[in-house]
């Protein structure tokens, strides 16, 4: 993707290769009406996009990877030991109490929701299809009787 002249700039003030009164010298002279600022500011954030346009934020990495797959067996794993605990616990009527039978619940379901978050940030693509709904028109129901006027 092309840099304009004030990215390229911010990232070299960042870098440390422009001090920053150089980057105020070099902007001084360019001038921008409000208008044209304000369509720069909002260009991309407020255009709409046309229906069926696929929007790819960023590109997601890819959910085969060894450390994801490794983080799901070890997640089922655990799953099964928590849940599989907490029914034993259950259904033995041994003497458990319910804190500890709501302590198995919750590690079960809490590495159910560590297994979801890491699904949503590694495996699940980022990318967003743009629909648009019709108006809706409801349309006046028709009378099915008559008024009778005395």
């Amino acid at each position: 993707m092309a840099k304009d002249t004030i990215t390229d700039l911010l990232e070299r003030v960042a870098c440390g290769e422009v001090s920053v009164k150089d980057a105020r010298t070099a902007l001084e002279d360019s001038s921008l009406t409000e208008e044209q600022m304000d369509a720069a500011i909002n260009h991309g954030v407020f255009n709409p996009a046309e229906p069926g346009t696929i929007i790819s934020a960023s590109l997601a990495p890819s959910g085969g990877s060894a450390l994801v797959m490794l983080f799901f067996t070890w997640g089922i794993f655990w799953t099964i030991y928590w849940i599989g605990s907490m029914l034993y616990g259950l259904l033995n009527g041994s003497a458990w109490d319910q804190q500890q039978l709501s302590y198995h619940l919750s590690m079960g379901l809490t590495t159910i929701i560590l297994m979801g978050i890491v699904q949503l940030k590694w495996v699940l693509p980022d990318k967003l299809i743009v629909k648009h709904r019709r108006p809706k028109h409801v349309p006046e129901h028709q009378k099915d009787w008559r008024e009778y006027k005395w």
